[in-house]
């Protein structure tokens, strides 16, 4: 709920009731009769912000800060910024709210929500855990902590917290899932009959498919493997109905194939600081993040948005879509020594006075060509995974479902066609950059990890260290599906996985080729 502020409880019971036109029209009526009032702007702030519309969000709560100094104020401010992916303003602003200067519950979690988005888990954890000692009815509050204890590594805490808000909210489909996937299932310890009646009530397309992702882990770690795959088509399947035609990614695709071979690269920043690690997700790529972090001239910087949105930024392009073929085209057009500082500047507060970042947002491998000319000295690792295990993989995991990047991850077939047009793009890129641009080959690492990883290093230009050996003991968050798996020590034990489910995947090896199984 929102915390009320005099005189404005009509706009506060609009805006929790989720019916924002009367909200608008009810603080646009009071600025007009009462003249410019903080507590207005932020609440046209919070509207704004609900209905997606976060650069005006933005400006509403930078306005309202104008005229007080609230920290309520900056909590919002700092939740839009993380929203848009501007991570150093974020955690510039963050460092101007301590928990003290915070009485509202709901405040204290959006500043633990947002220092999570940003990547700083632990240093969410006191937000949520004040906000919890004020208020323990809200079921939100605790799957929020939860979220932050998992990606900080203490899964147990994690447990107790997701357990929490299912007590509060038994049919919370987020916790069920969340819950699932901190593993530890068994046949004497698991939640299958719970999860299965749930499933049965369900009646929302999102919550039947975080509850049948929930519902599949659990079969898989009993090992039954057609139960789970049965029970994911069915809730996939429904969730692609609603999406609409996917031909983004294919007209990327295809502008990258068209728009020629690139020959310009004296241009762009000189800096040899990133490293960028990319592939399809669920292909190793917060492993060799893992890998490469647990050196001591490395900085962890996650799954950055930031070269995107400022290809975005500088593009200037209309469309709502941070990648589409639009920017993409205008982009060819960029001064490239503008783009490689713009990137620069926006990452350097990750790199806590070390030489190297990585970033490792897989979807970078679109942006290869832009790396090179806007950073010619960048390291570029790009995973390549076995097809079959690669797109089973992807069919599995629950990736953000409003982000329209995942959109091709609801069907075997749009994700196996995905993979044969990343495959063929990464091979080019690597034809014409083979000094830049590895591959790295997933099962040739968790299968000979030291002479891999020695490899890797080198390719990096950086000096052996015996802890990259031993990503188990990297202590750093992890904010990716791999959460759990990263704290483990390297091993094979997914490799061919995919054949779990041969029976069912007839379609996709034939879409493959026998060569990746």
């Amino acid at each position: 709920m929102i915390p009320a502020a005099p005189d404005f409880q009509p706009v506060i019971d609009a805006i929790n009731r989720r019916d924002f036109a009367t909200a608008h029209r009810l603080c646009v009526a009071m600025l007009k009769a009462l003249g410019e009032h903080p507590w207005l702007y932020f609440y046209l702030g919070i509207i704004n912000t609900e209905v997606g519309q976060i650069n005006k969000a933005t400006q509403l709560f930078s306005k309202a800060l104008e005229l007080e100094q609230d920290p309520e104020f900056i909590v919002y401010l700092i939740k839009c910024h993380a929203l848009k992916g501007d991570m150093q303003q974020a955690l510039r602003l963050s460092k101007r709210v301590p928990v003290t200067s915070l009485s509202s519950p709901l405040a204290l979690d959006t500043m633990g929500v947002a220092m999570s988005r940003v990547g700083l888990h632990q240093q969410a954890l006191p937000y949520f855990d004040q906000a919890l000692r004020m208020e323990t009815s809200n079921p939100n509050y605790y799957y929020n902590h939860g979220v932050s204890c998992k990606f900080a590594g203490d899964f147990e805490k994690a447990r107790d917290s997701f357990e929490r808000a299912i007590a509060l909210k038994p049919d919370f489909s987020q916790a069920h899932f969340a819950l699932a996937d901190l593993g530890g299932i068994t046949p004497g310890n698991n939640h299958i009959a719970r999860l299965e009646a749930l499933l049965s009530e369900a009646n929302q397309v999102d919550a039947k498919l975080h509850l049948a992702h929930a519902l599949a882990k659990e079969y898989e770690a009993l090992k039954n493997y057609q139960q789970a795959f049965e029970v994911l088509e069915q809730a996939k399947s429904a969730k692609r109905t609603t999406l609409g035609n996917q031909n983004q990614f294919k007209d990327i695709f295809a502008w990258l194939k068209s728009s020629g071979q690139i020959t310009e690269l004296n241009q762009g920043n000189t800096s040899s600081r990133p490293i960028f690690v990319m592939g399809m997700p669920r292909s190793g790529t917060t492993l060799v993040e893992r890998i490469l972090t647990s050196h001591s001239l490395v900085a962890s910087g996650g799954e950055l948005q930031d070269f995107g949105v400022a290809v975005k930024e500088l593009t200037q392009t209309p469309s709502n879509m941070v990648l589409d073929v639009e920017t993409m085209k205008s982009a060819e057009s960029l001064n490239f020594t503008e783009l490689g500082q713009r990137y620069l500047a926006r990452t350097e507060y990750l790199t806590q006075g070390m030489d190297y970042l990585v970033d490792k947002l897989p979807f970078n491998f679109f942006y290869v060509g832009l790396i090179r000319r806007a950073l010619p000295n960048a390291k570029i690792v790009c995973l390549m995974r076995n097809g079959m295990d690669t797109c089973i993989g992807n069919y599995r995991q629950l990736f953000s479902i409003n982000s329209p990047y995942y959109a091709y991850a609801y069907s075997l077939t749009e994700i196996g066609e995905f993979y044969l047009e990343f495959k063929a793009l990464a091979e080019y890129w690597h034809q014409q950059f083979p000094d830049a641009v590895y591959l790295q080959n997933y099962e040739d690492l968790v299968r000979q990890p030291e002479q891999q990883i020695k490899t890797l290093l080198q390719f990096c230009q950086l000096p052996w260290e015996d802890a990259c050996l031993h990503v188990e003991k990297n202590q750093k968050p992890v904010s990716t599906a791999s959460k759990v798996q990263v704290r483990e020590p390297i091993n094979d034990r997914s490799v061919g996985r995919w054949r779990n489910y041969a029976g069912n995947t007839q379609a996709l090896q034939e879409l493959l080729g026998q060569s990746d199984h």
